[in-house]
């Protein structure tokens, strides 16, 4: 019983010893709450532990069930923009202090310590390198040195970092370099063929992490020929690339080529870029949503094409005096507004005769206010105080059909046409709308 009792202390005290933490601290002080610790996986993130943040310090004993990887501590909302990314080995005590103005430093985890001392160097060399070549380097001592350097350290942070986390990345991260001098345009060509060498698209930390999601977007959108003049000829580039990728991925979990291409899809948005954003949806993302049970995300990226800028507006219909109108019908304006709004919303009894005033020195814009009400009595008595606004009712409020058709969560919600009754503004407020219509 005796020699029982001492195994078995001795197990406890190894799992303890195996348990590592995660602290730090954040300034300033009272910008800080509280925190939110995620494992990153393939398919996303996965709540572990919260905490408070006082007096800028938090402290998290991770459990025991927590594995090795790649962790999100969120510390703000929007979530995906307010986050520290961190190694988390099992072992390791991780401590580190965040700054608002100058960001992360590790202060405890050797592993995170690599990682970041890794990345910094490199990027800085490879920064160096594409200097040379913009300002038209040729073959010599220079350029050699440049390439070196890389390969320096490279080799280091590879060698002497075989058995942790970090080198995972370190070695995906290895890149293609010439052993003799190439234009740039060979040397880009040569670094698109050999992009993903070295990339282990099946390791589930690397796909939990931002690291392979962003390998794979600068692929897309980066790796592209010399010479391209239009838009046409970009869309048609990228999405060669994407398709290039869609290969590539055919292996990975499900859940994780749905977070790629969500991605990429976003980034074309910002890009401005509708061509390549159908793509994306129509041949990969939609397929592999619904495959995912997320009909969510497949509703909310057909709302977002129906209404990005430069898509022609949804037809709306109403009836006024016995007859029937249409948006389409509408003319001889150089731009219009569309107005959802309610007679019995106080937001919109306030914005909405404000901004009627306004448009009063506006004589090209015609405005289309669609109330979304549950009955007709009181929308009637207001709407006749805005005579020169164009009316219709569209009953059942919040489940009128024009809330999906337009993504309306709020009333007023706004929207600016051109002439031919594409989007081209969508304002948040009245004093925006006027903002757009003067400028």
């Amino acid at each position: 019983m005796k020699s029982f009792l001492i195994v078995y202390i001795f197990l406890i005290t190894i799992v303890l010893q195996a348990q590592g933490s995660i602290s730090g601290n954040f300034a300033p002080p009272k910008d800080f709450k509280w925190l939110i610790a995620y494992e990153l996986t393939p398919g996303g993130e996965r709540y572990v532990a919260d905490t408070t943040i006082k007096d800028g310090s938090f402290a998290i004993q991770m459990p025991v069930t927590a594995q090795a990887g790649m962790y999100r501590l969120v510390y703000a909302v929007p979530q995906d923009e307010f986050y520290i990314d961190i190694i988390y080995d099992k072992k390791e005590h991780v401590k580190f202090n965040f700054n608002i103005q100058e960001g992360l430093t590790i202060t405890n985890s050797e592993e995170n310590k690599w990682f970041h001392e890794y990345f910094t160097k490199i990027d800085a060399a490879q920064e160096k390198l594409m200097e040379f070549y913009e300002n038209d380097g040729s073959a010599g001592k220079q350029y050699t040195s440049l390439i070196q350097e890389l390969k320096d350290i490279q080799k280091h942070y590879e060698e002497d970092h075989v058995n942790s986390i970090a080198h995972q990345f370190i070695k995906s991260n290895r890149s293609y370099l010439p052993k003799d001098y190439q234009t740039l345009e060979e040397f880009l060509n040569h670094k698109k063929q050999h992009h993903f060498d070295n990339v282990d698209l099946n390791n589930p930390i690397l796909q939990g992490s931002n690291f392979l999601t962003d390998k794979i977007s600068n692929y897309v959108f980066s790796a592209l020929p010399t010479g391209i003049k239009t838009k046409e000829q970009l869309a048609l580039e990228v999405n060669k690339n994407i398709k290039t990728v869609s290969e590539k991925l055919k292996t990975t979990p499900a859940g994780f080529q749905m977070r790629t291409f969500y991605q990429l899809w976003k980034i074309a948005g910002v890009n401005t870029m509708p061509s390549v954003e159908d793509y994306i949806f129509d041949n990969h993302l939609k397929k592999l949503a619904l495959a995912n049970g997320n009909q969510k995300l497949v509703n909310d990226i057909e709302s977002a094409a129906r209404l990005r800028i430069g898509a022609k507006s949804p037809e709306i219909v109403w009836e006024s005096n016995g007859k029937k109108h249409s948006l389409s019908s509408m003319e001889n304006a150089d731009c219009y507004l569309i107005i959802f709004w309610s007679s019995t919303c106080s937001h919109c009894l306030k914005e909405v005769p404000a901004l009627h005033k306004e448009l009063k020195n506006f004589k090209n814009v015609k405005v289309l206010a669609i109330g979304l009400e549950d009955e007709k009595q009181n929308w009637e008595k207001v709407s006749a105080t805005l005579p020169n606004f164009t009316h219709g009712i569209s009953l059942k409020k919040w489940n009128s059909e024009y809330v999906p058709i337009f993504n309306i969560h709020k009333t007023p919600t706004y929207f600016i046409l051109d002439s031919e009754k594409r989007f081209i503004a969508k304002p948040d407020s009245d004093k925006e709308v006027v903002e757009f219509l003067e400028n």
